[in-house]
């Protein structure tokens, strides 16, 4: 009988640390939309579109430091990834205009390419035996709710004590010094840089031609407009129109007396249940189709999304809201991933998924810029939360006509 490979690995463990801190740091900066435009006195478009080019070149940058992690090597690809996610933040913290913001969300937005989810996913999932990749890469996807769980309110009590400059700089800190767990993270080595080069543009003229590729960049599109819209814009959108926190209260006992405090707290909700969400969603792809997971899931956001925005916006609603669409927050990255890994192979899982993780980024640019502008058109969110429903829709339907089955003529590894 053969010996069972273990599920906890060095490199899983490493790949989740670095997740977790990674995510903690990015999933704050909804925290600072309202400090910071009440400072210098911007309208909320300003600094949303900051974080909507953060968004934007995180994409771009995906499928770049993915292509190097496999050529490079996957630590010196985190290093600088670390090191660039480091300068934005420094930089960041002595911007005082908008264009500065924007400017410097570039560095931010490669950074967390370097430190993400393609790279990572990618070690991982090589790493993994077959049997244990699915649950792997939902335990790394979960590891990256654990840093929303702490990163908001984190921020939320340093805010409390020191300005938002000096919240960037110890932020800046703490993703350096993750860097000295990168000695324990060693994963199989793919091909030769000779076998990468050769090949690299052989499986993208198959995988650009596979109609389901098409399908699966596309339908990734509506979970980035979802996600980045309610990271960058719940925290303000709870603290303005969220119905007062009771006195006495079972939330007010627990120290969140202002709506502002609970808009932090519910990131860290919908962190707290995609923990579970994403783990089920692992063990889910191993035994059931991942298309039809993935059109269930889009199809539950836009049933929550719309339930929320229908009715009157309480306290007790927000929770609600938060542990629900946190059960499918980032479910859909296991599933999205392994299909990638399924039908295009392993050996370059993270230039493909890097790729498709643009469509992902392209929508979270939209749906943080579009929020911010829209706010200050009309006064709300209400329009631009109604587009977005629809746009999950569409990510439901687009997932049902992916063949999911090997493409004919890839490797596996």
């Amino acid at each position: 009988m053969p010996k069972p490979t273990p599920l906890f690995t060095p490199v899983l463990i490493v790949g989740c640390a670095i997740i977790i801190v990674s995510f903690a740091i990015r999933s704050t900066f909804g925290v600072f939309q309202i400090p910071i435009a009440e400072e210098f006195g911007w309208l909320r478009a300003e600094f949303s579109l900051a974080i909507a080019i953060q968004n934007l070149a995180w994409g771009i940058g995906q499928p770049l430091f993915g292509a190097l992690a496999e050529k490079i090597g996957d630590r010196k690809s985190i290093v600088l990834g670390a090191i660039i996610y480091a300068l934005g933040l420094l930089l960041s913290a002595g911007a005082s205009t908008p264009i500065e913001h924007q400017l410097y969300a570039w560095l931010l937005g490669f950074g967390i390419a370097g430190t993400g989810f393609g790279v990572i996913l990618a070690v991982v999932g090589r790493a993994s035996s077959a049997e244990n990749r699915s649950m792997s890469l939902a335990i790394v996807s979960a590891a990256g709710s654990g840093g929303q769980i702490f990163g908001p309110p984190i921020a939320e009590w340093l805010l409390s004590f020191m300005s938002w400059q000096a919240t960037f700089v110890v932020f800046a800190v703490a993703i350096l010094a993750i860097l000295l767990t990168l000695p324990m993270m060693r994963a199989p080595a793919m091909a030769t840089k000779t076998d990468l080069e050769e090949s690299l543009k052989e499986i993208l003229g198959k995988a650009f031609r596979d109609p389901s590729f098409t399908f699966i960049y596309l339908g990734f599109f509506s979970c980035g407009y979802q996600l980045g819209f309610i990271t960058a814009h719940l925290p303000a959108f709870v603290t303005e129109l969220c119905g007062p926190i009771m006195p006495g209260g079972m939330l007010d006992s627990m120290g969140i007396s202002t709506t502002s405090a609970l808009g932090a707290v519910a990131i860290s909700l919908i962190g707290l249940a995609n923990i579970a969400g994403t783990l089920l969603a692992g063990w889910a792809g191993k035994y059931y189709s991942k298309k039809y997971l993935l059109a269930g899931i889009y199809t539950a956001r836009t049933v929550v999304g719309a339930l929320f925005i229908m009715f009157p916006i309480t306290p007790t609603s927000v929770i609600l809201f938060s542990l629900a669409m946190g059960s499918l927050w980032l479910a859909t990255i296991p599933l999205t991933s392994g299909l990638i890994a399924h039908i295009y192979g392993l050996r370059y899982m993270g230039t493909l998924y890097g790729i498709v993780f643009l469509s992902h980024q392209l929508g979270g640019f939209l749906g943080i810029w579009l929020g911010g502008r829209m706010y200050d058109v009309y006064g709300d969110y209400t329009l631009v939360w109604w587009i977005g429903l629809a746009v999950g829709a569409f990510s439901a339907v687009i997932h049902l006509p992916i063949r999911e089955r090997r493409l004919e003529g890839l490797q596996t590894v």
